[in-house]
């Protein structure tokens, strides 16, 4: 008992003040939602002449922003807290999204161009006669969205199972992660893979029988998403705050010392990864009838890569770092990439050199350590008063 509380406090003290879990929920979850409540108010209830109106363009953007954020927050669970760098999440987000994206194909029914009551335009352009089987009950959608959660979740498992009782880890996990993505990408662009190909999935109507293109639908989309986020990253601050989650710090800091007193780490490796890919999944899922398309290019490595940049530049193992680093790197993106479109790769890329090389603890490290030098020069001024007024 004595070796785990000891083996405990070496990973706690590994981790500086930033990676204690819990200290800024409330307050970080409390922002989102008013922001979130402040931004639909201003979308629904004043006048498009007003200082204060919020687009619905900016409504949608936000939206989209808020489901990148969900996605740096899987990545930061499993690589922040466990130390595993996978390269591959773009793949459970753009499954997920996929999951989404069939149900609201089915949606549209006699609506398509080609009037097919059941087979999506792509498919009759195609000369397919039939439904897929895969493509059974996706016009439901609590089947749509237990698709979106189980089948990213059950690749994850099964990926993650073979890879983690092989005790593959550094980078050729990373490597394989990679890997992975590209071969659904590649699987994907298929015509025969009954998924639309190239062009994905795209020209969605409604949802829940509620019109896409309608600012209430929209603000409503951006608001469930805002509130799934404040719930999942709840969710995941308990569990990095409970007895497992010391335990995955401990495998991060020490896997050999953690299996050697008799902890499976495969295990907890597994159920970690799983649960991350379940919450990029849920991510794409609430991307899609957002930004109205889903296509193999959300499969793309570079999409991955990008996504540990995010968690990299906000700070890994903060969580709320992650979260700020996915907002402000995609609002930069969405501004630069008008303005620079042709640079905008290359100042990514050097972005992260500097961060990796200046900031290794990302935003929430350089706000952390400011806090502490004025916490240290706090104490120094109070020391210095007390020794005055006893002498």
């Amino acid at each position: 008992m004595t070796l785990i509380n000891t083996l405990f406090r070496q990973g706690k003290s590994k981790l500086d003040s930033r990676q204690q879990p819990g200290q800024k929920t409330l307050p970080f979850v409390a922002i989102l939602l008013i922001s979130t409540l402040l931004a639909c108010g201003a979308n629904l209830l004043l006048p498009e002449d007003s200082s204060l109106y919020v687009s619905t363009y900016t409504i949608t953007l936000l939206g989209k922003y808020l489901c990148y954020a969900m996605l740096a927050l899987a990545v930061d669970i499993i690589w922040g807290y466990c130390g595993i760098l996978s390269l591959g999440h773009g793949a459970f987000f753009a499954l997920g999204g996929y999951a989404m994206g069939m149900y609201l194909m089915r949606q549209i029914g006699d609506r398509g161009v080609y009037g097919d009551p059941v087979l999506p335009d792509f498919m009759v352009f195609l000369d397919w006669k039939t439904l897929p089987w895969f493509w059974q009950g996706m016009d439901q959608f609590w089947f749509a969205i237990l698709m979106a959660v189980v089948i990213p979740g059950l690749l994850a498992f099964i990926f993650g199972w073979l890879a983690f009782r092989s005790r593959v880890t550094g980078v050729y996990l990373s490597i394989m992660t990679q890997a992975l993505t590209y071969a659904l990408l590649l699987a994907f662009f298929r015509n025969e893979m009954g998924f639309g190909g190239n062009n994905g999935l795209t020209d969605f109507k409604e949802i829940l029988g509620f019109d896409l293109q309608a600012d209430s639908t929209r603000v409503s989309l951006f608001a469930i998403t805002a509130f799934l986020l404040a719930v999942i990253f709840i969710i995941s601050q308990y569990l990095m705050n409970s007895r497992m989650g010391k335990v995955i710090l401990a495998i991060r800091d020490g896997e050999s010392r953690a299996r050697f007193i008799g902890y499976r780490t495969e295990r907890y490796k597994v159920w970690l990864f799983v649960y991350s890919a379940i919450i990029a999944g849920i991510a794409g899922a609430l991307y899609v009838p957002q930004v109205g398309i889903i296509n193999p290019g959300e499969f793309s490595p570079i999409n991955s890569i990008e996504i540990v940049i995010w968690v990299a530049v906000g700070g890994r193992g903060t969580l709320i770092g992650a979260i700020i680093g996915a907002l402000i790197i995609n609002y930069a993106k969405t501004r630069f990439t008008a303005l620079f479109p042709e640079a905008w790769l290359f100042a990514l890329g050097g972005l992260f050199v500097l961060v990796t090389l200046y900031l290794p603890k990302g935003i929430m490290g350089l706000w952390e350590t400011i806090q502490a030098k004025l916490n240290k020069a706090e104490l120094k001024a109070e020391d210095e008063m007390k020794t005055g007024v006893s002498s």
